[in-house]
């Protein structure tokens, strides 16, 4: 083979070679067929699913549908699987013709649309809108596909809601962008950088605001050194970018830059760590619940303290820059007002106060607020579940009631997937449990681990379907880890032929 391939490369075959395009596509296209159907099968004999999908433009400008299906395999033990079933050229992007999309690729490998349990997408409003959304016509069809809207987007548009609430936030992630614009437009000005700083300015993604902590932590810990670094491109640099540079460590050394940098960095941070949780393919419905009820907790206690601390933080980072920690106020002048009934409100004449409120209270506000509106429904879908999760604190007529309510919620037409009165006798009488509180996968783990199928029907198809739940997912995410592992794959395949 070794020689073969040496005698193709110095020209000596006139015949086909099998190392065109042409063979390398018959062999790719059967290692997709098995890997297809492998999952097909998983999907199954899971008989229950969730579908998490996205749509995006590819270079050749088409918009491209991925479709990602959520399983719990049940092998030695319970296995929360992530499948990526590939992408789907949309010509249409409404939500009709989204959801026929959607059905189609269903139906091709005979997977019901009935056994759906849950179902993901971003917050576009042909996804999830009420009336004519694909969520809305996929309940039509199957009332228990419960949605949830994707929670990593909805954290980015959190973020973004927040920072277009101030103007101070607007023209400091304008600031930011320009610092790494100036380094980057020149490679002897990056060199500059890199000789002062140890993690360089990064730019970020317009449609995932979380990854600005990454931009925002090298400004956090190197304010100073990015200084020095501007101070020395101004003296090697034409008069145009020497006025540009000048400009920006003026900026960079100013106190409302400064307090601007630390309250940012600590409100991304927190949700930084919350959506990288999120994203995992075992995250579950009750421990993300919990997720983001602790993120809006944080919030809260940041948006009492947090000025304060960061005014602490601040002064030290003035020490360092050798700068006055005094907020300078920019004056603008002032337009003639009519006389009105409703006059505007007086003035606040103190700088820290009027950043304060103008900045610092506008942001952490509007991100709590989002926060509360964006995850009302996987809220909403949590209690309907919750009395799986929450059971040994029921008493006899409340564990009743809920396990109705789940009953109803699982029930389409006159077919169920759970019995409400058998389930509250099961829990009941379920022995000792390891621990007060364990999450759904726990449960399921546990009860698959002491044979219990057969005692509890009712309440281990409740869990496992619970478990099912498609959560805060990005989607974009998973298809570079599927397709950088499928071309793994198939290259290894090829290099074995080849050997």
């Amino acid at each position: 083979m070794k020689q073969h391939i040496e005698r193709v490369e110095s020209g000596q075959f006139s015949h086909s070679s099998y190392l065109g395009n042409i063979i390398q596509n018959e062999l790719i296209a059967p290692i997709s067929t098995k890997i297809m159907d492998t999952m097909v099968i998983e999907v199954k004999q899971s008989k229950y699913y969730s579908i998490i999908l996205d749509c995006t433009p590819d270079v050749s400008h088409q918009e491209q549908m991925s479709v990602v299906i959520r399983i719990v395999k049940m092998d030695k033990k319970p296995e929360i699987k992530e499948h990526f079933m590939g992408f789907l050229v949309a010509s249409e992007t409404t939500g009709l013709g989204l959801s026929y999309l959607i059905i189609k690729k269903l139906t091709e490998p005979n997977i019901l649309l009935e056994d759906c349990r849950g179902q993901s997408y971003d917050n576009g409003a042909n996804m999830k809108g009420r009336n004519k959304g694909v969520q809305a016509r996929l309940l039509e069809k199957n009332p228990r596909a419960l949605y949830v809207p994707c929670g990593a987007h909805s954290l980015n548009l959190m973020i973004s809601n927040a920072a277009t609430a101030s103007i101070d936030a607007t023209s400091y992630f304008g600031t930011v962008q320009k610092l790494y614009n100036l380094f980057s437009a020149s490679p002897q000005r990056w060199a500059i950088l890199k000789d002062y700083v140890t993690v360089a300015l990064k730019t970020w993604s317009d449609t995932r605001w979380e990854s600005r902590i990454n931009s925002i932590e090298a400004v956090r810990y190197q304010a100073s050194n990015i200084r020095e670094a501007l101070l020395k491109v101004r003296e090697v640099s034409d008069p145009l970018t020497k006025v540009e540079a000048q400009s920006l460590a003026e900026e960079v050394g100013s106190y409302r830059f400064i307090i601007c940098t630390v309250i940012w960095y600590d409100i991304l941070h927190i949700v930084n760590h919350v959506s990288k949780l999120l994203q995992s393919p075992k995250m579950q419905l009750d421990v993300a619940v919990d997720l983001l009820t602790k993120a809006k907790t944080s919030l809260t206690n940041y948006r009492r303290i947090g000025f304060t601390s960061a005014q602490v933080s601040d002064k030290d980072m003035c020490e360092e820059m050798n700068v006055e920690a005094v907020l300078k106020e920019k004056k603008l002048r002032s337009t003639k007002r009519h006389f009105a009934y409703e006059a505007a409100d007086e003035p606040i004449a103190d700088a820290m106060k009027r950043l304060e409120i103008t900045f610092f209270n506008v942001v952490v506000d509007t991100t709590i607020q989002s926060l509360t509106d964006r995850f009302k429904t996987l809220s909403e879908v949590r209690y309907q579940f919750g009395v799986l999760l929450n059971f040994q604190k029921l008493d006899d007529q409340s564990l009743n009631n809920q396990c109705d309510k789940l009953c109803k919620t699982l029930t389409s037409g006159n077919e169920s997937d759970i019995d409400g009165k058998e389930l509250a006798m099961e829990v009941k009488h379920l022995p000792s449990l390891p621990s007060d509180e364990m999450t759904a996968l726990e449960l399921l783990t546990f009860i698959h681990k002491k044979y219990f199928e057969e005692l509890y029907p009712n309440l281990i198809l409740a869990v496992y379907i619970t478990t099912h739940g498609p959560l805060a997912v990005t989607i974009s995410q998973h298809h570079s880890l599927e397709l950088s592992f499928c071309r793994l794959l198939i290259y290894q395949t090829l290099e074995n032929l080849i050997r």
